[in-house]
Formats: C-alpha cells, sequence, structure tokens
C-alpha cells in the first residue's frame, strides 16, 4: 500500500493548501472489506489504504508521494489547481481514492478576499475532482467546515440542520458539498464529507503540532499569551451567550485523523455517501478557553476585548450522533483541558514552531 499526499504552496500570504492520495488493495466502492492497517496519527494523510488526501497546512507546503511510512514519502512539489500533475501522481502511484483537505481556512479572510477563496476552495476543488474523474478515482474524502451552517437555529447541530453561510468560507466550503451528489450520479464518486467544528489540540506523541504564520486559530494563541509571546484579543463580548463571547466546539486533530480512516475504510466496503459532523458537542466559549489555558499552563493569560468579527456566528456546536452510530467513532481527546495541555505541551517545546531557531 503506498501513500501520496500533494500539497500546493498558496502563491500569496502565508497560509498554504495540500492533498495527499493513498494506494491501496480493495477497490473503492466495491463490496470488498477494506484494509486499513496504518496507524491512527494526527494527520489523517498517513492513513494506509487506497486513498488520496488534500491538506490544509498553514505554512508553505509541498507535495508526497509514496508509502504510509514517513521514511520512504517521497514529496512532489505542485499546486492542486495543476490538473495533470495531479493525474500523473495518480497514475504513477496507482491511488484508488483522495482526502481533500486544501482550502483557505479564516472566516475574516474570506470576508475580505472572497475571489481568493472561491479561486482555491472551489476551482481547486474541481480540479482534484477532474483528475480523479480522468483517471476513474471513485472514493473522495472531503473536508468541509461548520461553518456552512451560518447562525443556527438550534443546537446541538445535526447534519440536516439549514445550511445558511454567512462569509466566503462557508459557501466555498458548501459550493463543494452541493457540487458532490451530481459527481456521485455523473462519474460514480461516492464520498463522504466531513465537516469539522473547530480543529484543535496537537499530536499527543508532541512530534505535530500547530504553526501557523501569522497564528489566528484560538487555543495557539492564548497559549502564546500565556508564554508572553503574544497579546490576545477577545473578538466581541456581547453574543447571546452566557458570558457574552463565542461559543464553539473543539475536536482534537488526532480525533479527526480516525474519523477520515473511517470514512475510507467505509467507501471501500460500498458505503453510500454521505455528510458527518465532527464535534464532541460540549461547547466552550472563548473565556472558557481561556480559563482553560490558565488552568493547564498556570500562567495568567492577559487579553483585551475588541469588537465582533465579520462573519462569526455567536454559536456552534454539533451533534456527532450519527457518525458515532454508523462508523463507530469514538473521540478520544474531548475535554478542552486535555485538548489545550496537547496543544500546550507542543507550542511549549516548540518555540519556533517546525522553524530552527535563528541567531
Amino acid at each position: 500500500m503506498s501513500t501520496v499526499r500533494l500539497r500546493s504552496f498558496r502563491t500569496w500570504g502565508a497560509a498554504a493548501l495540500g492533498v495527499a492520495l493513498l494506494a491501496g488493495a480493495a477497490a473503492c466502492g466495491s463490496s470488498a472489506e477494506a484494509s486499513s492497517s496504518g496507524p491512527t496519527t494526527s494527520t489523517a494523510a498517513t492513513s494506509a489504504g487506497a486513498s488520496a488526501a488534500t491538506g490544509d497546512p498553514s505554512t508553505a507546503t509541498t507535495a508526497v508521494a509514496g508509502s504510509a511510512d514517513p521514511a520512504t514519502t517521497a514529496v512532489v512539489v505542485g499546486d492542486i489547481h495543476d490538473t495533470a500533475k495531479l493525474r500523473a501522481a495518480i497514475r504513477e502511484h496507482d491511488l484508488d481514492a483522495v482526502m481533500h483537505f486544501a482550502a483557505w481556512l479564516s472566516v475574516s479572510d474570506s470576508v475580505r478576499n472572497p475571489a481568493g477563496y472561491y479561486r482555491n476552495n472551489v476551482a481547486g476543488a474541481m480540479s482534484v475532482l477532474d483528475a480523479m474523474i480522468a483517471e476513474s478515482v471513485r472514493c473522495f474524502v472531503f473536508s468541509s467546515t461548520a461553518a456552512v451552517f451560518g447562525n443556527p437555529v438550534e443546537t446541538p447541530i445535526t447534519e440536516s440542520h439549514p445550511t445558511q453561510p454567512i462569509n466566503a468560507y462557508g459557501e466555498t466550503k458548501l459550493a463543494i458539498e452541493r457540487a458532490l451528489p451530481h459527481y456521485d450520479r455523473a462519474y460514480g464518486i461516492k464520498s463522504v464529507t466531513l465537516r469539522y467544528f473547530n480543529a484543535a489540540g496537537a499530536d499527543p506523541d508532541n512530534e505535530l503540532g500547530e504553526d501557523h504564520a501569522p497564528e489566528v486559530h484560538l487555543i495557539p494563541r492564548a497559549i502564546d499569551a500565556a508564554l508572553g509571546r503574544d497579546t490576545f484579543q477577545v473578538l466581541g463580548d456581547d453574543y447571546d451567550t452566557p458570558d457574552g463571547t463565542c461559543l464553539r466546539d473543539f475536536v482534537h486533530v488526532t480525533d479527526i485523523a480516525s474519523a477520515h480512516l473511517l470514512a475510507i475504510s467505509a467507501l471501500r466496503s460500498g458505503a453510500p455517501s454521505t455528510t458527518y459532523n465532527l464535534g464532541n458537542g460540549r461547547p466552550t466559549s472563548v473565556r472558557g478557553v481561556i480559563d482553560s489555558v490558565q488552568r493547564v499552563t498556570g500562567r495568567n493569560v492577559a487579553f483585551t476585548t475588541a469588537p465582533r468579527r465579520p462573519g462569526d456566528p455567536g454559536v456552534l456546536f454539533a451533534s456527532s450522533a450519527r457518525i458515532r452510530t454508523e462508523l463507530g467513532w469514538t473521540p478520544r481527546f474531548e475535554d478542552i483541558d486535555v485538548i489545550v495541555e496537547t496543544a500546550w505541551r507542543w507550542r511549549e517545546s516548540h518555540p519556533h514552531g517546525y522553524r530552527k531557531a535563528t541567531a
């Protein structure tokens, strides 16, 4: 079995895109039982079996091809808009599935630059799907987002909740979600859409963590404030929530990775296309995250309050009952203090992220 990860450079700004593909024995959509002997790690792209994955690292990245063993994984520099290069990677490594994480993901950035988000999140995904069609790859796991829901009409949010995005990021993800049933009918591409509710935390073995430049995510920014590396702002304290700050559902990256393995296994076993929410149903407010960081680190998190950020709903948390029931997904890292603790250990021990310290 082999794994291919293709990650493309973002042409402006610090964030980057990625796509990873894997190849294995059972054809997607067949009735054969899927093989999933690879480890469940904090990056779903390293799972064993025939599939392809595209990812959202926050630093400039490249593309990889090879086996699930990192020691034998080759790197192929490319862009997800380069359909020909995607096709070549699929052919060379005899791939039969794709995990697609390649998208820009900042709500505020999408409000300022919707054109870039449509170009990358929609046109880029179309390029990946075009390559799949041309090379007869029929299994697709798509990373979507809670932002497709907009302001919730009820919580916890189920998969059948109305989708009414209030920012371009959510709209671009929903555009691909709406395309997938048509690709199923016309081309036989079976898909599992996974709607993330705030991926967070770090590898429990402390090898992989969150390293954005600039950092925009809540937990690492609060940790940096505790370490005295950065300032911290609470964006809005007048929401209709118990403490006035946004309520969010945080899901550990390792639990997200395990959901991808289950999704690929289901598709290889002949499961139909479907959508799942990935959340823990236990919302934490921004102030609650600050409290957690202070408990875990034993340090104070100094912060100031600023106006609301455009495009931010006040409450977002999920019901993940469907994926728990249908695929047996069982998150291991649900408690906010546990999620923060893994992020804290990695961030404290990697003060320069993945970059080496400079003189």
